[in-house]
C-alpha cells in the first residue's frame, strides 16, 4: 500500500513540474518567453498540489504507525503485569518512575513521599498468602468495604418440632431465630526496609525479594489472627468455635478424643474437612496406636501435606498452640465456615525519603481485615484440659 501511494505522489509531482516547465517558451531568436498560468491551469495546479499534500500526509501517517508498531514489537512485548513489574524495579532502583505519566496501563499513583505500587504487584501478596496459609485459602472470603452483616439461623434456644396433634386443636409454634454476625474491619500494616546496596546489585531478584518479605510478614500475622484472634479485634477460630471436645489430660490426647472431635462435625460438612494443628501435636498423634498396634496417623502421598488422620488431610501451622493446658490444640472441619472480610485491595507503598539517612528504602503494606465463624457446625476443636 505504501509503495502505491508513493508512486501516485510521484506522478502528481511530475505533472506539476510539467505544468511549470510549460510556462517557459523558447522563440526562434533563442529568447525565452515566460507567461503565467491561465485561470483554468491555476485551478488544476491547485488541485494537484492539494492531492500531493494529502498523499504526503497519508504516507507520513503510515510510516509513523509502522515505526510505533516496530518499537512496540522490539521493546514492549511484555504483558501489562510484566510492564508494571519492570517499572516497579526501575522506580526503586533508579528513583525514576519511567513512563508513569504517559502509560495508563502501569496503574501507578504518585504521592508526596513515594508511589502506590500497581495492583498486579499487590496481588502477588494475596496469592502468596493463599498458598502459604491454608486457613486463609479455605475460608470464605468477602472482599468488600464497610460493615458486612452475615445472617444465620440459630436453633440453640428453640427449634422447629413436630408432634402428634388432634383435629380442631391448636398446635404451638416453634422455631429458631434469624441472627447475624457483623464483620467490620481492623487496620494492620507491615513494613519492610530494603538496603540500597542490595537494590544496586543487579544479580539480585529485587521484585521477588520485596514481595516475599512483605508477604511473609502478612502471612504470619494473618495466620495467627485467623487461628487465635485478638481481644477486641479479630475473633478468628479461637473466639468463635462452639463445638469443643475437652481432653481428659492437660498435655496428652487420645484416639477417642480425636474421634469425638471429628464426629462433632455433621456428615454433610465432612467432604472438605481437614485437621489443623502444630508440628508438636502432630508428632504426639503420630505415636498413637490402635488396639492392633497400627499408627493412627499415616503417610499418604495423595494428600497435599503427606499425612491423613482418619481419612482426612493434616495441615500444620506454626501459629497453632501446642498441647498446652486450656488451649485449643486442634481444629477440625470445613474451614469455609470461617468468614474473612478484607478491603477490595491491599495498599502497598514505596517510601523513598523516610529511610534515606539509613541508605534504605521502605515498602509498607496496609490491610483491613476481620474474621469470624459464620457456620459453627462446620468447625470443631479439641481443647486441652485447664
Amino acid at each position: 500500500m505504501l509503495k502505491e501511494l508513493m508512486e501516485q505522489r510521484s506522478a502528481v509531482l511530475a505533472e506539476m513540474r510539467k505544468m511549470v516547465d510549460a510556462l517557459e517558451t523558447k522563440k526562434d531568436d533563442s529568447t525565452l518567453e515566460v507567461r503565467s498560468f491561465t485561470d483554468e491551469e491555476q485551478k488544476h495546479f491547485e488541485e494537484l498540489k492539494s492531492q500531493a499534500n494529502k498523499l504526503s500526509a497519508t504516507i507520513a501517517s503510515i510510516e509513523e504507525q509502522r515505526s510505533l508498531t516496530n518499537n512496540v514489537s522490539a521493546n514492549q512485548t511484555e504483558s501489562p503485569e510484566e510492564i508494571e513489574a519492570r517499572v516497579f524495579v526501575d522506580y526503586i532502583t533508579r528513583g525514576k518512575p519511567m513512563e508513569i505519566e504517559t502509560r495508563a496501563d502501569n496503574n501507578w499513583t504518585m504521592q508526596a513521599n513515594g508511589a502506590t505500587i500497581p495492583t498486579s504487584i499487590a496481588n502477588k501478596i494475596i496469592e502468596e498468602i493463599k498458598e502459604i496459609s491454608p486457613i486463609y485459602g479455605m475460608a470464605t472470603l468477602y472482599p468488600v468495604g464497610g460493615t458486612l452483616n452475615i445472617p444465620y439461623y440459630d436453633e440453640s434456644a428453640s427449634t422447629v418440632t413436630m408432634a402428634y396433634a388432634d383435629e380442631f386443636t391448636k398446635i404451638e409454634s416453634s422455631g429458631g431465630q434469624i441472627k447475624s454476625i457483623s464483620l467490620t474491619g481492623f487496620l494492620a500494616g507491615a513494613l519492610c526496609k530494603v538496603s540500597k546496596s542490595l537494590l544496586n546489585n543487579s544479580q539480585f531478584d529485587i521484585l521477588n525479594y520485596v514481595v516475599n518479605k512483605v508477604a511473609l510478614a502478612a502471612v504470619e500475622w494473618i495466620d495467627n489472627q485467623l487461628i487465635n484472634g485478638s481481644a477486641g479485634k479479630i475473633s478468628g477460630l479461637a473466639g468463635g468455635v462452639t463445638q469443643k471436645v475437652t481432653s481428659a489430660s492437660t498435655s496428652v490426647i487420645t484416639a477417642d478424643e480425636l474421634i469425638e472431635v471429628q464426629d462433632s462435625v455433621p456428615d454433610a460438612y465432612q467432604a472438605n474437612a481437614c485437621w489443623i494443628m502444630s508440628r508438636k501435636t502432630r508428632s504426639a498423634i503420630r505415636k498413637l496406636k490402635d488396639g492392633e498396634g497400627n499408627y493412627l496417623l499415616n503417610k499418604d502421598a495423595t494428600t497435599k501435606w503427606g499425612y491423613t488422620l482418619f481419612g482426612k488431610p493434616v495441615y500444620i501451622s506454626g501459629k497453632m498452640p501446642d498441647l498446652e493446658a486450656g488451649k485449643n490444640a486442634i481444629y477440625y472441619g470445613d474451614f469455609s465456615g470461617l468468614a474473612v472480610k478484607t478491603t477490595e485491595a491491599v495498599n502497598i507503598e514505596v517510601l523513598r525519603e523516610l529511610y534515606a539517612t539509613q541508605h534504605a528504602l521502605g515498602v509498607v503494606a496496609w490491610l483491613e481485615i476481620d474474621a469470624k465463624i459464620e457456620n459453627a457446625q462446620k468447625i470443631s476443636a479439641l481443647t486441652m484440659k485447664a
